[in-house]
């Protein structure tokens, strides 16, 4: 045996670009699921994340607040269409102004365990709307990583 087998410690991951390296890279580093009982209320985050991307799309919010909470992709995806309303809330000369809405109780169902999927309604003066949520246990925290607003 070797001294680093005596001691107790793990061999170090494959190196290079094969695909015995790239599963071995994944297994340690990637996102690890969690399980629904591991994590918290998932709730209060519905909420205030449904709060927040309606403010985000009105330009009344800075994207990089919800950043710790969604994955990449719908950052990216939120982050496209922040910048077409800001586009277009330039071409109609409109100012950025804080909405003002209501945010309904939101309707839960966990398909999986370690998944929560939630639609929240989300009433103004003018108009409904309903903002869908998909949240995945990840790292011990809950993430969305599916966010739609109709």
């Amino acid at each position: 045996m070797t001294a680093t087998a005596d001691a107790g410690v793990a061999p170090a991951a494959p190196r290079g670009r094969g695909a015995r390296a790239r599963i071995a890279h994944e297994e340690f580093f990637d996102y690890q699921p969690t399980s629904t009982a591991d994590l918290p209320d998932p709730r209060p985050l519905i909420e205030n994340l449904t709060r927040c991307v309606i403010e985000i799309l009105a330009g009344a919010r800075d994207l990089e607040q919800i950043a710790r909470w969604v994955t990449d992709d719908v950052y990216r995806t939120l982050l496209t269409r922040a910048s077409i309303s800001a586009r277009a809330r330039a071409a109609r000369g409109a100012p950025t102004v804080r909405p003002t809405f209501a945010v309904g109780e939101p309707r839960i169902t966990g398909p999986r365990d370690g998944v929560i999927e939630a639609v929240v309604v989300v009433t103004s003066r003018a108009r409904a709307r309903a903002v869908a949520i998909r949240l995945e246990g990840l790292d011990r925290r809950w993430r969305a990583s599916a966010i739609s607003v109709l």
